[in-house]
């Protein structure tokens, strides 16, 4: 009785999951080799809609960065801080003030927390 000769051009389905999955692999790098060249405005472009697509979730698993680079990154910022903390400070005492001219009794208050007799 000769032997039986098996053949990789069966159905998908008679297929071993493993075949299958190695043969989908195979098509899919063939498929992400051939440079996709555009010939013209593609159908988004022509509809005249804009579509935003979620982007993939991602994970940073690591971040490397060297020591003196992030030494003269937070010295950079130390110093760009400088500004905003006098405007903010600023801000701060015209509000003061403006609550003061607005509420006098704010200042006799403050007066009789502070200056126990």
């Amino acid at each position: 009785m000769p032997e039986p000769t098996l053949t990789i051009a069966a159905d998908e389905e008679d297929l071993p999951r493993t075949i299958r999955r190695e043969r989908e692999a195979r098509d899919r790098e063939a498929r992400e080799k051939t440079p996709v060249v555009p010939t013209g405005p593609t159908l988004l472009e022509r509809s005249g809609h804009d579509f935003h697509l979620p982007t993939p979730a991602a994970r940073v698993t690591a971040f490397d960065v060297p020591f003196g680079k992030l030494v003269m990154f937070f010295i950079k910022a130390v110093f760009a801080a400088i500004p905003a903390l006098l405007l903010l400070t600023a801000l701060l005492w015209l509000f003061g003030q403006g609550l003061q001219s607005t509420f006098p009794q704010l200042l006799k208050m403050k007066i009789l927390i502070y200056v126990p007799q």
